[in-house]
């Protein structure tokens, strides 16, 4: 199989293509950062933390990014890694998993608070700040 097939094949399982709803002993949950290695510090719905990792067919293939969503499953073995990650959630997934009321309420309300307004912009201090005229600027200026 070649390069281009096989990240064809690992796309299309690593992303939401079929619609089925989570098994019992796997849940949503939220990147927070990346730890290096194939391993990623995550969120539950219940706030707590753990890592899970980056199975080996995905690696070089699929990235994932701080505040994505992805269906994890636990491993047994693992004292710091709990699970492994199964699919990567988009937005087709998300609405779907909200339409049959499995999506965690935790997770919406997280979407709400980080809604920022303007006074919470970024003021970039290298360019030059630009200067807006008015109507009443132009006419005393023609006059």
């Amino acid at each position: 199989m070649s390069k281009v097939t096989k990240r064809k094949h690992v796309m299309n399982e690593a992303l939401w293509d079929d619609y089925e709803l989570p098994k019992e002993n796997q849940s949503v949950v939220r990147v927070l950062r990346s730890r290096g290695n194939n391993l990623h510090e995550v969120t539950n719905p219940n706030g707590e933390e753990y890592l899970v990792s980056m199975p080996t067919k995905f690696r070089k293939n699929i990235w994932v990014k701080r505040g994505d969503y992805v269906l994890v499953e636990p491993i047994v073995e693992g004292d710091k890694v709990k699970a492994e990650i199964i699919k990567i959630m988009n937005k087709d997934s998300i609405k779907y998993y909200k339409e049959n009321n499995i999506w965690p309420k935790e997770f919406d309300c997280e979407k709400k608070q980080n809604v920022s307004n303007d006074n919470d912009l970024f003021i970039n201090t290298n360019r030059l700040p630009i200067q807006n005229y008015s109507e009443s600027d132009s006419s005393e200026i023609s006059e």
